[in-house]
């Protein structure tokens, strides 16, 4: 079977399963299976498919119609520019979380020191320790699962992150911060049941924020006070259309004048606050 044979029983056994953009995924995944590009493939497209590639081709279009996300079968994503691993124990970053690593890097100065509360895969502590200089940059989840893969992308990306495992701002507690960053779990559970089927494949702890999607945001809140500087920066990643809850939190929290940046969609993704500074004695 030549690739371009493999490749069309590949996107028949998609498209009879309904999976979204069965030409690309086939391809990507047949390029997958053969470590090459995809401009390989279109120069190679009549060459014959050995039988172990074949196998391997038609295993993985199985499992991406059995609901596996393409990056869990692959075993990475892009995100900023770089190819991160990820493994059904975190979160696949998403475009939209690039957002929150541009606002923190129009933030970030030479000596700041950030925290990443909630890390998962590493893509947002890695990308600003790459993108910064003269920067001390920390990350913590309470996986330890989840963070072994951000140790291994900070390991092959020769990113200079320090990581932990722990719970919110706790693990950070004899820390002061210039900047505290997260993309928290924020899917309410009410919306669990309508959700495509391939997020049920991603870690629920990295999903659900609770009954109304603000249970971990209301905890960062919460504590992130205590180990941020006084004028230093949060920066969280919100839900669509959580906004109006988020605010409520906020004011009962004690922070004021926030903003909320927007995505691409125009929704309302990231949430800015600074901690009061300490006023200046006379």
């Amino acid at each position: 079977m030549t690739l371009t044979e493999a490749q069309a029983e590949a996107v028949r056994m998609l498209r009879s399963r309904r999976i979204d953009v069965p030409d690309l995924t086939a391809r990507v995944l047949l390029a997958h299976v053969l470590q090459r590009d995809q401009a390989w493939l279109v120069s190679h497209s009549l060459d014959e498919l050995a039988a172990d590639r074949l196998e391997a081709l038609r295993t993985s279009v199985r499992q991406r119609c059995d609901g596996v996300p393409t990056q869990y079968i692959r075993g990475f994503q892009e995100f900023y520019g770089r190819e991160f691993l990820v493994t059904p124990d975190v979160l696949i970053p998403r475009p939209e979380t690039e957002h929150l690593v541009e606002a923190a890097l129009e933030r970030l100065r030479p000596g700041h020191s950030v925290a990443d509360i909630g890390t998962g895969s590493g893509a947002v502590a890695i990308s600003l320790a790459k993108e910064s200089v003269g920067t001390r940059i920390f990350g913590s989840d309470i996986s330890l699962p989840a963070v072994k893969v951000a140790r291994s992308n900070a390991g092959r990306m020769q990113a200079d992150v320090c990581l932990c495992a722990g719970d919110l701002a706790t693990a950070f507690l004899s820390e002061r911060f210039d900047l505290v960053v997260s993309n928290p779990p924020y899917v309410p559970l009410d919306d669990a049941p309508g959700m495509q089927r391939e997020l049920s494949r991603e870690p629920p702890v990295a999903l659900f924020g609770g009954t109304d999607g603000l249970q971990v945001i209301r905890g960062l809140l919460r504590s992130v006070p205590r180990v941020l500087k006084p004028g230093g920066w949060f920066l969280c990643e919100i839900g669509f259309n959580s906004r109006p809850g988020v605010e409520r939190l906020l004011h009962r929290c004690g922070w004021s004048h926030p903003q909320f940046l927007r995505d691409l969609a125009g929704i309302d993704r990231v949430l800015v606050v600074r901690k009061a500074a300490e006023p200046v004695a006379e």
